[in-house]
């Protein structure tokens, strides 16, 4: 169980985001608040439950605190709302279709002798209250983070926070992950899912080892960006701290992360930025794809899983327990396809005698259908995907060069994100954050110039 420790850092993080607020400019608070909280603060179980809230925890006391102080400091000097009526629709359906969920939902749910109880009115305020505080740190890097000064910050701080991160995941590297147990007196997953082979690989403050693999891609990726836009003096200090963070990603020990920087290094160091925006549609459309695929069986699971086995035949089977599990969850989503099961459970298979949940959520797609349905799907993904699309289309539309050479590295780090929500729940606050500054960007980028070819680029 969390010790006073945890329960003392959640309770003063609203000092340290007083702070922070009032010693950095907004765009810089925005991102410090969140990607310290993200980092830092005690992970769940570790949060306070209280009558119509979301838990208050890790994710959502930041995301609270920058809403709070953002509305008291800065209310009336930026507009929070949008103009655009898609992202506005998209808005309305992601905060307000849990109420409709709630209203589909207040029947009892039994699996044999096991039953789950239906879902009440004051559930529906509660999951509302939840949705609005996930999507807080949208509106405010979309009000706040709109320029390419900003874009190289939000890349600075993920560079800067992997290049501190990385000391801790040595030390777990070495030590096996402990620092959560020392510092916040738990551990918050299955210690026998951080063994890997002869080693292990850390977790930090964070959910699971997965997370911080994937957070030590980003800086990776973050530090090759910088590499190629800095001058030439920074040049070699950027790519050196590139090369050791690469050093990192590969002790973590995930696969996936690894695959996705040995993808994104060299396409970011020889692809012009409208290249770059290629790409990261090409990933958007996956993402927004796969479910709707996977639903009408069309996914090649077996080719998938046949080139995986030659990788590693471990993961391989891994991989065959998520599929599996995927389909069970689809077919379970076709009871209740619109609005979804809701919470508690209900869109789980649980065992008729014992009550144990016999199927896993590992994809945030499965879990948002399960939950909300193909309305709630779609509005998240919609949100999270509809930034690269705007972008996209406005990098077509003109000169290159006229855009920020930040752009395309954001863009592809959030469209990397969004295919990990396939087979994972990476779904963070620096998520939504960087979704919200590309929405800013796009937003107010007007294309100059004809559109012209772009040359592949020289390496550094």
């Amino acid at each position: 169980m969390p010790n006073a420790v945890a329960s003392l850092a959640l309770v003063l993080w609203p000092v340290a985001s007083v702070l922070l607020f009032r010693a950095l400019p907004p765009g810089r608070a925005l991102i410090a608040c969140l990607l310290i909280g993200y980092l830092f603060l005690p992970p769940p179980p570790a949060g306070f439950d209280f009558p119509l809230m979301p838990p208050l925890n890790k994710e959502t006391i930041p995301s609270l605190m920058v809403i709070v102080l953002s509305l008291a400091l800065y209310r009336g000097k930026v507009q929070f709302i949008p103009e655009s009526t898609a992202l506005r629709v998209l808005l309305a359906v992601f905060v307000f279709s849990p109420f409709a969920t709630v209203l589909t939902n207040p029947e009892p749910v039994f699996y044999g002798q096991v039953g789950l109880p239906g879902l009440r009115l004051r559930e529906a305020v509660a999951l509302m209250v939840q949705q609005s505080v996930l999507v807080a740190p949208f509106l405010l890097a979309r009000a706040f983070l709109k320029s390419e000064q900003d874009q190289r910050d939000i890349l600075l701080a993920l560079f800067l926070g992997g290049m501190i991160y990385s000391l801790p995941m040595l030390l777990e590297v070495r030590l096996s992950p402990q620092l959560n147990i020392w510092i916040y007196g738990y551990f918050q997953h299955n210690f026998e899912q951080m063994i890997r082979g002869d080693g292990f690989r850390p977790i930090v403050f964070l959910y699971h080892g997965l997370w911080v693999a994937f957070f030590a891609m980003t800086s990776v990726v973050a530090a090759v960006a910088l590499a190629r836009a800095e001058p030439r003096r920074n040049k070699a200090y950027y790519a050196i701290c590139a090369l050791y963070l690469m050093a990192v990603l590969i002790l973590c020990k995930s696969l996936g992360s690894l695959l996705y920087a040995i993808g994104a290094v060299p396409l970011l160091l020889v692809a012009g930025r409208r290249m770059l925006m290629h790409v990261a549609v090409l990933f958007a459309v996956v993402a927004l794809a796969y479910p709707m695929l996977k639903s009408v069986d069309v996914v090649p699971t077996e080719e998938i899983l046949h080139l995986a086995a030659q990788i590693d035949p471990e993961r391989s089977n891994s991989l065959r327990v998520r599929f599996d599990n995927e389909d069970i969850l689809v077919e379970r989503a076709y009871g209740k396809p619109v609005f979804g099961w809701g919470i508690w459970g209900r869109n789980h298979i649980l065992d008729g005698n014992s009550g144990r949940i016999l199927t896993i959520t590992d994809g945030r797609w499965i879990i948002v259908i399960g939950v909300f349905g193909w309305l709630g799907f779609l509005a998240e993904f919609g949100l999270l995907t509809l930034p690269i699309f705007l972008m996209w289309k406005k990098a077509m539309a003109g000169d290159p060069a006229a855009m920020s050479p930040f752009v395309g590295p954001v863009a592809l780090l959030l469209a990397i994100n969004c295919i990990d929500l396939i087979p994972n729940a990476t779904l963070t606050p620096l998520t939504w954050l960087l979704a919200g500054a590309l929405m800013g960007y796009a937003e107010q980028f007007v294309p100059q110039g004809k559109p012209r070819p772009e040359p592949l680029r020289a390496v550094l």
